[in-house]
This record gives structure tokens, C-alpha cells and sequence, in this order.
């Protein structure tokens, strides 16, 4: 019985390295450039979001609305083999239903620069999953460049921690949501690989609306329509959701869960810029600083596997 059990346990948690180990190709970094200008402007569109839906109903719209476009493309319409459900269906908790649910929650108490800033964090949670989860380890050069990256996120979110209190909460909510990021990230790897990145993510963003369903109803009795909220919202389903994770999965796909996590390294100055021409959100000066040091370790993480 406990064999058994410890063959499901170890199949529901299998990974496996990207078909590419060189150097990012100019796709690579198209799609990761798609991906960092898209999630970094989500931020924003939940902060804008959270005007007039509860956090549990962004959420879900969320996820719902991603669903549904994803189902409108034929070729993400294909049936995930039995045996990869239960994968699949873990998905669905860590990589939609917990984190997009923690996000808006979190700017409750943090701005939607400092939230898209703190997303640094996930290359270095990713690379740590990797390796406790069987990986081989990053390269000299890719450690290097993730310990960089870690200097640089603690250099932005440093302020926040300083003032303490209400701030402090919505930080610790955005780490845990990058958690569950770092494990899907590399969950999502032999998925991807063998269904694609939209035929992977229909079905996981499918399973994460069926989650979080209850958790919206419940969040109707403190929300109320208004137009600009709900068109940030749809924007941050279509787009967010249902176009970017099914990019996100394929670069997953190609470059593996440390290097295609880099995207969060280049998502900062979008939420920054977004953040303060349209809400004025405050940054301290030593989360710009944190800046340039992330995206010095997002050019280390890149390079060729050794």
C-alpha cells in the first residue's frame, strides 16, 4: 500500500528539463517579452479591478474569462489522457486557484507596482523546486545570476518590510502565491510537452473556475458593477489569462521552469511605469535600484546551460 502510494506521489510530481538548453533564440525572448509586458500590466487591471469586485471575484473572472477564450481556439480542444488528470488537476489549485486568488487579496494592502515588483522573487523559488524535485542543478553562471536576482527583489521590497504592519501582509500573501508559481512552473514542464501549451492550460484554467466558483459567489454580496472595473478585468482574462499563461506554458515547454522564470524579472518596470502614470503609486529609490539588479540576473539566467 505504501509503494503505491509513493508511485502516485512520485508521477503527480514528475518534471522534466526544456527541449532547448542554449542560449535564449530570438523566439525565446519574444515570448518571454509577450509574457513580462502582459503579466506586468495585470497588476494594474486587478488594482483597477478591485474598485468594484471583491478579490474573490476577481479571481475568478479571472480564471473564467481565460478559460473561455482558451475554449474558443480549436486546437487547445483536445482531451488530456487519464492518467495525466490528477497532474493537471493539481495544476488547477497552485497555478490558478490559490495564487490568482492570493493577488488580489494582496493589493488590498500593497500597490500594483510593489506587487508586480515582488514577482522577482519566482526565478530563485523555481530553481529551488527544481533542484528538490530531481532537476539538474542551474548552471555556475545561471546560480550566479538567481542570487543576483534575490539581491535585487530584496533591495525592492525592502521599504515595505521597513514600514511593517498592513504592507508586511500583502507581501507575505504575494509570496505564497509565487510558491505555488515555483512548483507549477515546474509541474507544467512534461505537460506542456506532450499537449501544448493552450490544450494544457484550457484544461487547468477549467479546473481552477470550477475552485474558485463557491469563493466568487460569496464574494458577489460585496461587489458592484461598474464599467471601467469590469473592462480591466475582461482585459486580465483574455489577455492575462487565457493568451499569456498558454505562452507562458509553451516557453516552460522550451527553455524549462529557472530560465523561462526570468519572465518575472522583466515584468517589474511594466507594473513600475503603469503603476505610477496611472494610480501614482509611490516607489522608494531603492526598489528602482532593485531594478537594474534584477534585470543584470535575468541576462545571467539566460545564458546556455552548462
Amino acid at each position: 500500500m505504501a509503494a503505491t502510494a509513493n508511485r502516485q506521489t512520485n508521477k503527480l510530481l514528475t518534471v522534466s528539463a526544456g527541449t532547448s538548453t542554449g542560449a535564449f533564440r530570438p523566439a525565446d525572448w519574444g515570448l518571454l517579452a509577450v509574457v513580462a509586458l502582459t503579466w506586468g500590466a495585470s497588476f494594474l487591471f486587478i488594482d483597477i479591478g478591485l474598485d468594484s469586485f471583491s478579490p474573490y471575484l476577481v479571481g475568478f473572472l479571472r480564471i473564467a474569462l481565460g478559460a473561455i477564450t482558451l475554449a474558443c481556439v480549436p486546437t487547445a480542444r483536445h482531451r488530456i489522457e487519464r492518467e495525466d488528470r490528477p497532474r493537471v488537476a493539481l495544476l488547477g489549485v497552485i497555478w490558478m486557484a490559490v495564487p490568482l486568488t492570493l493577488f488580489p487579496l494582496a493589493e488590498q494592502h500593497i500597490n500594483s507596482a510593489l506587487a508586480g515588483m515582488l514577482n522577482g522573487f519566482m526565478p530563485i523559488l523555481t530553481a529551488i523546486v527544481a533542484t528538490a524535485l530531481g532537476l539538474r542543478r542551474p548552471g555556475r553562471v545561471q546560480v550566479i545570476g538567481l542570487i543576483v536576482g534575490f539581491v535585487g527583489v530584496v533591495l525592492i521590497s525592502a521599504d515595505s518590510f521597513a514600514i511593517g504592519g498592513d504592507q508586511a501582509f500583502g507581501v507575505v500573501l504575494i509570496l505564497g502565491a509565487l510558491v505555488c508559481y515555483a512548483f507549477s512552473a515546474n509541474l507544467a514542464v512534461p505537460l506542456q510537452q506532450r499537449y501544448g501549451g493552450p490544450t494544457l492550460m484550457l484544461h487547468v484554467e477549467a479546473t481552477g473556475a470550477l475552485l474558485t466558483a463557491p469563493l466568487a459567489a460569496w464574494g458577489l454580496r460585496t461587489s458592484h458593477f461598474e464599467w471601467r472595473p469590469f473592462l480591466a478585468v475582461l482585459t486580465l482574462g483574455v489577455v492575462g489569462t487565457g493568451a499569456a499563461f498558454a505562452v507562458m506554458a509553451s516557453l516552460l515547454g522550451r527553455v524549462g521552469a529557472t530560465r523561462g522564470s526570468i519572465v518575472t524579472y522583466l515584468m517589474p518596470p511594466v507594473a513600475i511605469v503603469l503603476g505610477v502614470l496611472i494610480r501614482d503609486d509611490h516607489i522608494a529609490w531603492l526598489s528602482l535600484v532593485g531594478i537594474v539588479v534584477v534585470l543584470l540576473s535575468a541576462l545571467l539566467v539566460s545564458r546556455k546551460d552548462e
